[in-house]
C-alpha cells in the first residue's frame, strides 16, 4: 500500500457532526441480484438499523461477522440501493486503500450505541 496525502483539515464542529456508534451485526443477509453488497441487520441498544455494505466478495463467508460489534455511521441520510435502503454505514479500514478491508472494532465490548470520539 502506497500511503496517499491527507485530507485537508476540518473543523471540530464539522467533526463532532459525525455520529459514529458501536453496533453488534445480528445478521447478514445477501441481496437478491446484488453482487457485492449484504444487508446487515445492527443493534445499536436502543434502536436497530438496516445498513447495506458492499462486502460480499471482501471475505469467504461474509456472514462470519454476526455477532461481532463493529463501528457505524449512524446519521447519514438514508440511500436507496438495489431497492432497499440502507440506514447508515458500516465503518472499516483498507477499501479506500485497495487493501482488503477489515472492520473497525472496539478492543473490548462495550455496550450498544456506545459513541466513539
Amino acid at each position: 500500500m502506497k500511503p496517499v496525502e491527507v485530507k485537508p483539515n476540518i473543523s471540530f464542529e464539522d467533526l463532532a457532526k459525525i455520529d459514529i456508534r458501536v453496533g453488534t451485526i445480528t445478521s447478514v443477509e445477501e441481496i437478491e441480484g446484488s453482487k457485492s453488497l449484504m444487508r446487515l441487520k445492527v443493534d445499536f441498544g436502543s434502536f436497530e438499523r438496516t445498513i447495506l455494505a458492499g462486502i460480499k466478495g471482501e471475505r469467504d463467508d461474509p456472514r462470519e461477522i454476526e455477532g461481532v460489534q463493529a463501528l457505524f455511521v449512524v446519521n447519514l441520510e438514508p440511500k436507496k440501493m438495489m431497492g432497499e435502503t440502507s440506514e447508515g454505514m458500516l465503518f472499516d479500514i483498507g477499501y479506500e486503500d485497495g487493501i482488503t478491508p477489515v472492520l473497525a472494532v472496539p478492543e473490548a465490548p462495550v455496550p450498544d450505541g456506545t459513541r466513539a470520539g
